[in-house]
């Protein structure tokens, strides 16, 4: 499986495989034809059919990284189809308005996602064929996206930056706030649909919390098994306070530590899984902010301790050259550009120390004094030299006035694209198909 692609382009790829209609008997490749032609729904007299979403679920196990099971994939079709037809009903409107979106537009989109990705020019579409997804299918979202976000900029005119007055205004509303806990959560909604199936559901949410505690991250698990729209964010709310929860949830995330995963919680319509990623108080989030440089000297095979090899010797030498000689960060950064240790960046760019894990290495980190290199770190794989170069203090929960105004500008922005949306929902045709 080629590795996944990091892109908000792709943070709403998912899709369903739907089932062969009971009774029909055709040949293989008659019936896989038929299937794939099959109509799962009609838009304003446009149809969607199951090849789309089959293209769909390929692209989202390449996004993913993982394997997509049919079953797995069933539970994902009311959200999938939802999905689809917002997005069909978008390109029309973006159509309707005459609203252009030119090839090139489409080009530059592919060109920064390849190089976001690290990936050569046209490697992106060799990807996609690899997994048998023909690249339209992204070509095709990637037009929508930019259709309609020139349709909603071009909605909002200039009166969409928020004034002086109104930024100020949102800063001290924000800062009337400061102490009130809040939650960076997660979630997992399944739904109850029929009372009588709550025993069965309840054995469903128990085999998800069962793999979350067994170690699948919970943004796959989130994509895979919630009903919720989050699901296409990987389960992701953001940083909520409790008035904007469920009060059952609201009571769990109180009690929570993070990094915990809750049990089934009963709340309208269903049952939500939670975890806990973070907890702040709103207004203070003080955070150590460092910068380093690390040198990687890669070893060609695993090291055994017992036996090192004469170039794994050779590296570890090499390493402790470095940590004994090297005076800044530049000094780092060279060493790190002739060993050709590709496989970690000289400059992972700014990190924050509470959240650097191994702890032994946060704590390594804590106590290492700017412009001091580390002792040699030793790794199966290789041996690594690390410095410190810059180190603050910092509240990140404190709203500046660009993010303000950026945060206000995001909402408006939101705001109109819901409206537009259920307008278009509730103007549209749609027929459903079994």
């Amino acid at each position: 499986m080629p590795r996944p692609l990091r892109s908000a382009a792709f943070a709403l790829l998912l899709a369903a495989v739907l089932p062969l209609p009971a009774g029909a008997q055709l040949p293989p490749q008659s019936q896989a034809a038929a299937q794939s032609n099959r109509i799962v729904a009609v838009i304003n007299g446009e149809v969607v059919s199951r090849a789309d979403i089959v293209g769909r679920a390929r692209l989202f196990a390449l996004n993913a990284g993982i394997a997509v099971a049919p079953e797995v994939l069933d539970r994902l079709t009311p959200q999938v189809t939802r999905l689809l037809i917002d997005e069909r009903l978008r390109l029309q409107e973006v159509q309707r308005r005459r609203i252009p979106v030119a090839d090139s537009d489409v080009a530059d989109a592919v060109k920064e996602l390849e190089q976001r990705n690290n990936l050569p020019e046209g490697a992106l579409s060799q990807q996609l064929r690899q997994v048998g997804v023909q690249p339209r299918v992204l070509y095709d979202q990637i037009r929508t996206q930019i259709g309609w976000a020139r349709l909603l900029r071009q909605q909002l005119g200039p009166t969409a930056i928020p004034s002086d007055a109104e930024v100020q205004e949102t800063i001290r509303a924000a800062a009337a706030r400061t102490g009130q806990p809040e939650y960076l959560l997660s979630e997992i909604f399944v739904p109850l649909d029929d009372p009588r199936n709550e025993a069965e559901v309840n054995r469903f949410t128990e085999e998800v919390i069962r793999q979350l505690r067994a170690g699948i991250p919970f943004p796959v698990a989130a994509t895979q098994f919630s009903q919720s729209q989050t699901a296409l964010q990987g389960g992701d709310l953001g940083w909520t306070r409790k008035e904007d929860l469920d009060p059952a949830v609201a009571a769990v995330a109180e009690r929570m530590p993070p990094g915990a995963v809750s049990n089934a919680i009963k709340v309208p319509g269903g049952f939500q899984i939670v975890a806990l990623r973070q907890k702040r108080e709103s207004g203070r989030d003080l955070a150590t902010l460092i910068s380093v440089r690390q040198a990687y000297f890669p070893f060609a095979g695993t090291l055994d301790p017992n036996n090192p090899t004469q170039q794994q010797r050779d590296q570890v030498e090499k390493a402790q050259r470095l940590a004994t000689s090297a005076r800044s960060c530049d000094a780092v950064e060279a060493a790190a550009r002739s060993a050709g240790g590709n496989e970690r960046a000289a400059d992972p760019g700014q990190i924050r120390l509470e959240t650097v894990n191994p702890p032994p290495l946060r704590a390594m980190l804590a106590g290492l004094s700017p412009g001091k290199p580390s002792q040699p770190i030793l790794m199966p794989d290789g041996v690594l030299v690390m410095m410190v170069c810059s180190r603050e203090q910092r509240n990140l929960a404190e709203l500046t006035p660009d993010q303000a105004k950026q945060q206000m500008l995001r909402d408006r922005i939101e705001l109109l694209s819901r409206q537009l949306q259920r307008d278009l929902r509730r103007r549209a045709v749609i027929e459903m198909r079994n």
